[in-house]
């Protein structure tokens, strides 16, 4: 590895004073649609007593970990995973003892949380920790593979009363790379195109969020990876060979579904919608480092904008605001008629980050006791930075109701939990998105919002097809919501002696409408064995997840299961923590050790393979300064609040459509298109017409013109847009769509609007 970059300039907050962390170095194998990371971080005593420092640090809730050891005065400590009780333990004696120890866990309240405590450290001592870990990778709208290395965590905020490729099929080729960072060009290494490298340009400094995207060649066909079982555990602790009939001993597979759903679907016009927006006092942070960034609840309103006008008529809504208390737009959820429209509107515009805290299992527990609306479903919308303290409790409330409602979560900016927002959306049966960097929050709103107009998938179900000595034994669900578009990743452990060339089959179905769907996939059963048992440690985190998130998690017999897996797989659990402790410490710290609680560190170094070539990258972290409110951390920014956006016209001219889709003639509707309105009159091809008719076909042919490329922002109420201008205009409509072209200097196809 070289060397570590000099001191970072990372400070504790409160002091100003250097924190004993260094640096870190981080090693990245991407593989198919997954994952293997290694973490190194560095320490340093710069007091002048000995410390005791608590790093508490970011992992996606899909991540497992899997190794920790240290090295301190050049030996290297390989800790043990233990039953937690039992680890802390171990800690608290060697820390009384005056020995260096190490102690790894997850957060109590979320799963996606570690921290990580470094005791004893002498004056000067340096001291280097390495985690290792594995995760399944997100799949973006454009096809993409995404992984990122995250560069800063906004700490949570808690309630006051709160106490390596292992494909058996052929793996895909690799057609590009990018990144948000510069890289040099796409090199291969192999004939086939599997496997590639790219290089982060001289002089990159990592002052953002490092995000790779992969593009593969059918990255979205059903695909099927099996991973052999294993003689001995190959994990951290090395403790010999695998129980008979354990995860680790059996073959297991990863089924990766794309469910294809006909074209041409009904969209409902019934539904409840409710919107949940946090108002806490971190959403007043920029979205991202860059100048002009809009704030998170800029965002968020122009976001509840779009979907106001994107509802369809007849449905039902209302809006909740929550941070330390919460408030409603309405008492209960109204019907959406142009006069409720018009009010919510009014109120997202007066909305600000004023509300404190962040506490939305309030809120939630207040929704869940309104009671529901007859023959129409109800829809939940969470938007939230996600820094709350009693995950778990918020994601139980959900499951609780989960039979009531759907329930689709947004995360906006770096440091949300993906615990919060993964664990209520799955929990409520929807999906969930996160909005880090410049991405854009509409899009993938408006995406999920199409989901919930769906007509439900029922009946879901998988079928294995296997050798007669062999089971399949399914480690997590299968997806209770299926929707277009959206993967859906299904572990199971394959029981039994397999044979060679021996084959299987599995077939996930489920009924759509009167239609029985199946998507069937085959796959080899006789696979090599991998050094790295990637897909094993997934399994088990997901089977781990399963039991802890289940209403059975504090039974005895679970709780039994969850230690089983966690020890045999080496993947930590709520209740395991990876300690390791030097007994050789040259010098005995003497005194109770000073207490540092380390703000998150951006990474330092790291190195990427894809398809096991690497991707070097050199980065050095800038400072943080204090975010004003709640929002703790960001990186650093230009001293003064940067000059905020207009509205763009896109926005100027979706806040001015009417509740039925219509626009009306108006000096603000003009001033968009860029001609007078007395010009637009003149042009209206039948003075006995309604204007709005003539208003309306212009406003869909301008977006059609203008913001093309944001259609799947205003696809929705265009929809609303034409079916009622059809219905206005009746044969007339060709006039106008030619009127409009011609005035408004286009040439729009008359098929948009159905001619």
């Amino acid at each position: 590895m070289p060397p570590f970059p000099p001191c970072c300039g990372l400070i504790i907050v409160a002091s100003r004073q250097p924190i004993p962390l260094q640096g870190i170095w981080v090693e990245v194998q991407v593989k198919g649609f997954v994952a293997d990371v290694s973490a190194t971080l560095k320490y340093k005593n710069k007091e002048e007593k000995a410390v005791e420092a608590v790093f508490v640090f970011p992992m996606d809730e899909d991540s497992a970990v899997y190794s920790f050891e240290a090295t301190i005065e050049g030996k290297k400590i390989i800790a043990e995973l233990q039953e937690k009780e039992k680890a802390h333990k171990t800690y608290d004696e060697a820390i009384t003892r005056g020995e260096q120890a190490f102690l790894l866990e997850e957060d109590n309240s979320s799963a996606d949380v570690f921290s990580c405590s470094v005791g004893n450290l002498p004056p000067g001592q340096e001291a280097e920790v390495t985690l290792k870990y594995v995760r399944e990778l997100p799949v973006e709208a454009d096809g993409a593979v995404r992984f990122v290395l995250p560069a800063i965590l906004n700490p949570r905020y808690t309630p006051k009363d709160h106490d390596v490729s292992i494909t058996a099929t052929r793996p895909q080729g690799i057609s590009k790379i990018e990144s948000n960072c510069n890289i040099t060009p796409l090199e291969y290494t192999d004939c086939d195109t599997t496997s590639a490298k790219v290089s982060l340009a001289e002089g990159h400094k990592f002052e953002r969020d490092v995000e790779l995207l992969a593009y593969y060649t059918d990255v979205n066909k059903p695909s099927v990876i099996v991973e052999a079982g294993l003689e001995s555990t190959n994990t951290a602790q090395d403790s010999g060979p695998t129980p008979s009939g354990s995860i680790m001993a059996e073959s297991v597979a990863m089924l990766n579904f794309y469910p294809s759903i006909p074209a041409g679907q009904e969209q409902s016009n019934c539904g409840e919608f409710i919107f949940l927006v946090d108002r806490s006092g971190s959403m007043e942070c920029a979205m991202h480092p860059q100048p002009n960034a809009p704030k998170r609840i800029q965002s968020a309103m122009e976001t509840l904008v779009l979907l106001l006008k994107s509802l369809p008529l007849g449905c039902f809504f209302n809006i909740y605001g929550f941070g330390s208390h919460f408030e409603s737009f309405f008492p209960e959820s109204v019907e959406y008629t142009q006069q409720s429209m018009e009010a919510a509107v009014k109120k997202v515009n007066e909305m600000d980050a004023d509300f404190g805290g962040t506490e939305i299992l309030e809120p939630l527990k207040k929704i869940y006791q309104t009671a529901g609306r007859a023959d129409h479903p109800r829809q939940l919308f969470v938007f939230t930075d996600g820094e709350v303290g009693n995950t778990k409790q918020v994601i139980s409330e959900v499951t609780k109701n989960a039979k009531k409602h759907r329930c689709f979560t947004f995360g906006i900016g770096e440091g949300a939990s993906t615990s919060l927002i993964k664990g209520m959306a799955r929990a409520g049966g929807g999906t969930f998105e996160f909005i880090t960097g410049k991405d854009r929050m509409q899009p993938k709103v408006l995406r999920a919002l199409k989901c919930s107009l769906q007509p439900t998938v029922q009946d879901v179900s998988l079928t294995w097809t296997l050798p007669s000595n062999m089971e399949a034994i399914v480690l997590s669900k299968a997806p209770a919501a299926i929707f277009q578009g959206q993967k859906s990743i299904v572990y199971a452990q394959l029981k039994g002696k397999v044979e060679n060339e021996a084959e299987g089959e599995v077939c996930l179905q489920y009924k759509y409408k009167d239609e029985i769907i199946k998507n069937n996939l085959r796959f080899p059963l006789n696979v090599q064995n991998e050094e790295r048992p990637t897909i094993h440690r997934l399994a088990a985190k997901a089977l781990i997840s399963e039991l802890e998130q289940g209403t059975e998690s504090t039974s005895e017999e679970v709780k039994k299961k969850i230690l089983e897996t966690s020890l045999q797989s080496g993947v930590v659990s709520s209740l395991t923590a990876y300690v390791g402790v030097n007994k050789d410490t040259k010098t005995r710290v003497e005194g109770p050790p000073l207490l540092r609680d380390i703000p998150a560190p951006a990474l330092m170094m790291s190195s990427t393979y894809f398809g096991g070539t690497p991707l070097m990258m050199a980065c050095r972290a800038s400072p943080r300064r204090m975010c004003k409110k709640e929002c703790t951390y960001s990186l650093d920014m230009e001293e003064h609040e940067p000059d905020l956006e207009e509205p763009r016209d896109l926005i100027r001219l979706i806040s001015l459509q009417n509740a039925d889709g219509s626009w009306n003639l108006t000096p603000e509707f003009s001033d968009v298109l860029g001609i007078s309105e007395s010009d637009i009159k003149t042009q209206n091809p039948d003075q006995n017409m309604e204007v709005s008719v003539w208003a309306t076909v212009l406003a869909v042919i301008w977006l059609y013109t203008n913001s093309l490329d944001e259609r799947e922002e205003w696809e929705l109420l265009e929809g609303k847009a034409v079916s009622w201008v059809k219905a206005k205009a009746g044969s007339s409509l060709g006039e106008f769509v030619s009127a409009g072209n011609e005035l408004l200097k286009s040439t729009v196809d008359p098929k948009v609007f159905g001619l």
